[in-house]
């Protein structure tokens, strides 16, 4: 089922957004101040408008309220992107979802009621330093300020041993949830089936456990 969704800000990452959105087929609007971007994107998105998002009465105009999701991807204009997210909330936009620029943004996009708030950068660099760690490690993916999904290459010290002698979740606290193996993905693992070389576990838990399952099987 088509889903509208608005996008507030066409620089690199609500650029990005609308443009993956778009071509899943999805209903674009993009929208920005700058008419020389809206132009880039009106062949791209659904369709494309130049206004001010912290202008109230222009997004009630274009139907803002009709739509299921709007991002607010707004740059380095901080003081726009907290206007334009109080606005949305006073309209009772569906879903909201507002890039952060930085952790006092964060904390007032959270205290203004947004549904969710992304940290690109910050979140690009912690997938990075995991990978940088190790090259097992495939993904790396935030739920929250604790808790997180790790997508890892089995270690050796885990191959030919089972899901029951590794006992992740009582040793370490986290949880293997799938294993992929080749093209195949298991999401209800065998708990007797011995792991094999290349295999692909999906790990979700607290950080602090992941990190501990990660140093005592991951980490070779």
């Amino acid at each position: 089922m088509k889903k509208d969704f608005a996008v507030i800000g066409l620089g690199r990452f609500g650029g990005s957004i609308c443009k993956e959105l778009s071509d899943k087929g999805m209903h674009v609007l993009a929208i920005d101040s700058d008419e020389t971007k809206v132009n880039e994107y009106k062949n791209i998105a659904y369709h494309a408008v130049g206004l001010d998002a912290t202008d109230e009465d222009a997004l009630k105009e274009i139907g803002i309220t009709n739509f299921d999701h709007v991002i607010v991807a707004i740059g380095e204009n901080i003081q726009a992107s907290i206007l334009a997210a109080v606005i949305l909330t006073d309209l009772e936009i569906r879903r909201i979802t507002v890039k952060a620029q930085n952790d006092y943004h964060e904390k007032i996009l959270n205290r203004i009621g947004v549904h969710h708030v992304v940290h690109p950068e910050r979140d690009m660099g912690k997938r990075l330093a995991h990978s940088f760690i190790s090259n097992n490690i495939l993904e790396y993916l935030e739920l929250s300020n604790e808790h997180s999904i790790v997508e890892v290459i089995a270690g050796k010290k885990m191959i030919g041993k089972n899901l029951i002698t590794l006992d992740v979740r009582a040793k370490f606290g986290c949880n293997i949830v799938a294993i992929k193996r080749g093209s195949e993905i298991d999401v209800s693992p065998e708990a007797d089936e011995p792991l094999h070389e290349g295999d692909i576990l999906i790990v979700i838990g607290a950080d602090q456990d992941i990190n501990r399952f990660e140093k005592a099987f991951i980490f070779d």
